[in-house]
């Protein structure tokens, strides 16, 4: 019979593990390592987000449980208190820098072209027991941090993420975020911000988001809508010159305001810089910012970034960071086989079958048997 693999295996061969290295190499995050170097930190952490572990004594039982399937892996079962060491010491850029290498990598095939391409910005709170996060803590009962993302629509994964504490604005995480000239980008109304939308505008980006209800819009011109259409309006104007008695708006040339009623009754007054574009383009471009909603909904369910295994903000950061590599290589592992079209489906099925030999393309099938022992193996003490 041949040897098989187990599932983690199949699905961590994906981690660019070049790159893994120069970084390690980089941040030296093996000095002093004392047996539990960078590569097992990152299995050991992976192995949580994939198993659904929700506490390090997870990590260690699940982890032990299955030690001989480790030595395929490279690596030996975490000790819960050398994990939380680890956790709490190594440097968290090694993890995001990772993520950062895995984007990189992905070709003009897997990310699209610009002209097919929507980049959806957002942010999603996450919470942080009051108790135990002193460096998150935004009022007297509250803690917690934001992910701030940049997510492909057309790809259906994250391109670019940051961690703050949550009382950042979403704003000033966005002017630190890299512009890719020539993209489209979608958000909405917490990147409200003149001077921001001047220098997309500038890289020649597309912009769709929303105008604030008490934001004016000069109009000089009213353009037809096509017949049967659910657009209530489609004009071109201008934004108020002045932001303040002292400052200039910089968004000066003309822009577009479509009107749109939701399903729900509610009125949007989209903003964009395209004047050509139809305007049911426009406003089905703002209508797939609900893509990154479902994304922030997986990670925080199915990778469970709701509770964490580090009360430090280097641990906080490590674990976000892994979520993310994890979403990648749940997607890069998907990819490989045309049975389990669901990511829902396919993320469940490698928790479920994590540590068993088999291939990926048979998750499906129902696990092995358990060997029957004869009662004369038994042996009495």
């Amino acid at each position: 019979m041949p040897h098989q693999n187990s599932v983690m295996h199949a699905v961590t061969q994906h981690l660019p593990w070049a790159d893994f290295d120069r970084l390690v190499a980089a941040l030296e995050t093996d000095v002093d390592a004392r047996g539990f170097n960078s590569k097992s930190h990152l299995m050991a952490m992976l192995f949580a987000q994939f198993s659904g572990a929700e506490a390090l004594r997870d990590v260690e039982a699940g982890m032990a449980s299955h030690a001989d399937r480790l030595y395929h892996l490279g690596v030996t079962p975490a000790v819960r208190t050398t994990l939380a060491d680890a956790n709490r010491n190594r440097d968290s850029r090694l993890f995001s820098g990772l993520f950062a290498r895995m984007i990189g990598r992905l070709d003009r095939g897997q990310r699209r072209s610009l002209a097919e391409t929507a980049y959806l910005l957002d942010a999603t709170a996450i919470p942080l027991p009051a108790h135990a996060a002193r460096w998150a803590r935004f009022s007297a009962t509250t803690c917690g941090v934001k992910m701030h993302v940049i997510y492909d629509a057309g790809a259906e994964r994250p391109i670019y993420a940051a961690v703050t504490a949550a009382n950042v604005n979403d704003i000033t995480a966005a002017h630190e975020m890299p512009i890719e000239a020539g993209a489209t980008y979608v958000f909405d109304l917490g990147y409200y911000d003149f001077t921001w939308w001047s220098q997309l505008d500038e890289a020649q980006c597309r912009i769709v988001t929303r105008f604030k209800k008490n934001t004016v819009l000069r109009v000089v011109e009213e353009l037809e809508l096509p017949e049967g259409s659910a657009i209530l309006s489609d004009r071109i104007g201008f934004l108020p010159t002045r932001l303040s008695y002292r400052r200039q708006n910089p968004m000066a040339d003309a822009v577009r305001e479509v009107r749109v009623r939701t399903e729900t009754g509610k009125l949007l007054r989209i903003f964009s810089n395209d004047l050509d574009a139809p305007a049911q383009e426009i406003a089905d471009l703002y209508k797939r910012r609900w893509a990154i909603e479902l994304f922030f909904r997986w990670v925080k369910q199915v990778l469970d970034i709701r509770h964490f295994l580090g009360r430090s903000e280097n641990a906080v950061r490590i674990q976000i960071a892994v979520a993310l590599i994890a979403f990648l290589l749940l997607r890069f592992a998907q990819a490989t086989q045309k049975i389990v079209t669901s990511p829902l489906e396919f993320a469940r099925l490698v928790r479920r079958t994590l540590m068993d030999r088999r291939s990926i393309g048979d998750l499906r099938s129902p696990p092995d048997p358990a060997p029957r022992i004869c009662i004369d193996q038994l042996v009495l003490l």
